[in-house]
C-alpha cells in the first residue's frame, strides 16, 4: 500500500492518481489501487433451481445464487471480482450456457458497481476487497436487498461540509444497524457503469429480511435522502440458495 511518500510511477507521468485513498494512524494519505467489481442479475422462468446450483458449484466462480422474493420463478445472481475481463469472460460463458441460457433476463434490475473508499479508512484492502465479500457470502447472512440510486445534480453544488455532515448522518445510522448485527452494508460506486445513470448501488444483507426494509424506512428520514435523492431503486429483494468465496 502506497503512502504521500511513495508515489506510483504511473501517477507522476499522468499527473492523475486513480488509486482508492485513506489515512492511516499517523493521519498520513494512503493509497490502493484495488477494488472489487461487482454485478447482480436476475431472470425468471426458473422452475428449479437445483441445475443452477450444480453449474455454480461446477465452474467454482465466486458468487451468491438468490431466490427472488418478488417472482415465484425469479432468482438473482451475484458475482465480483477485481478484474472486470470476469463479467465478459468466465462469467458471460456461465451464463450463455446451460441452465442460465434457458432462463429471461430481467435487466430492469441488473446492477453494476465497484467498491469505493471514503478517504479516512485505515485498511484500504479490508475496506475494499475483504469486507465486502465476507458480508455478501456470509451464510449467516442470506437475506438481501440491492438497489441503485442517484442523486439530485443539488447535492454536488453542496459545500464540502455540508456533504459531510450529511453522509454522517447516515454512516451513523448504519453503523447502528451494523452493531447490533440487524444489517450490513455493501456501498459500490456505478458512475459511468450502469444503464440509468446512477450514481451508487447498495446493498443490505442481514440473518432476517425487516431490518433490511427498517434500515431504508430510517434512511428516508435523513436529509440526503429526503431533499437530494432523484430515483431510488428499483428494489431486489432476495434470500441467499447458494454462496461461494474465492480462497483467501
Amino acid at each position: 500500500m502506497a503512502t504521500d511518500a511513495q508515489p506510483a510511477e504511473k501517477t507522476r507521468r499522468s499527473g492523475l492518481d486513480l488509486s482508492e485513498k485513506g489515512k492511516d494512524e499517523e493521519g498520513r494519505v494512503i493509497r490502493l489501487d484495488r477494488r472489487l467489481f461487482v454485478q447482480l442479475q436476475a431472470f425468471t422462468d426458473c422452475h428449479d433451481t437445483a441445475p443452477l446450483i450444480e453449474a455454480l458449484e461446477a465452474h467454482a466462480l465466486p458468487g451468491v445464487l438468490y431466490a427472488d422474493t418478488q417472482d415465484a420463478r425469479g432468482v438473482g445472481v451475484l458475482t465480483f471480482s477485481e478484474e472486470a475481463d470476469h463479467f465478459v469472460g468466465s462469467w458471460r460463458q456461465v451464463l450463455n450456457t446451460p441452465p442460465f441460457r434457458e432462463l429471461t433476463p430481467r435487466p430492469a434490475f441488473t446492477m453494476f458497481g465497484r467498491t469505493y473508499s471514503i478517504g479516512y479508512e485505515s485498511d484500504l484492502e479490508e475496506t475494499l476487497i475483504r469486507r465486502p465479500i465476507r458480508t455478501m457470502t456470509n451464510p449467516a447472512w442470506p437475506w438481501a436487498v440491492w438497489y441503485p440510486l442517484r442523486r439530485a445534480g443539488a447535492f454536488e453544488q453542496l459545500s464540502a461540509s455540508d456533504q459531510r455532515t450529511m453522509l454522517m448522518e447516515h454512516g451513523g445510522i448504519g453503523r447502528a444497524y451494523g452493531r447490533g448485527d440487524h444489517a450490513h452494508d455493501v456501498r459500490l460506486s456505478c458512475h459511468g457503469l450502469d444503464t440509468h445513470d446512477n450514481d451508487f448501488i447498495a446493498g443490505l444483507i442481514g440473518k432476517t429480511l425487516h431490518p433490511l426494509s427498517a434500515v431504508v424506512q430510517h434512511m428516508r428520514k435523513t436529509k440526503q435522502t429526503s431533499m437530494y435523492l432523484e430515483q431510488l431503486g428499483p428494489f431486489f429483494v432476495g434470500k441467499a440458495l447458494w454462496q461461494h468465496a474465492p480462497a483467501s
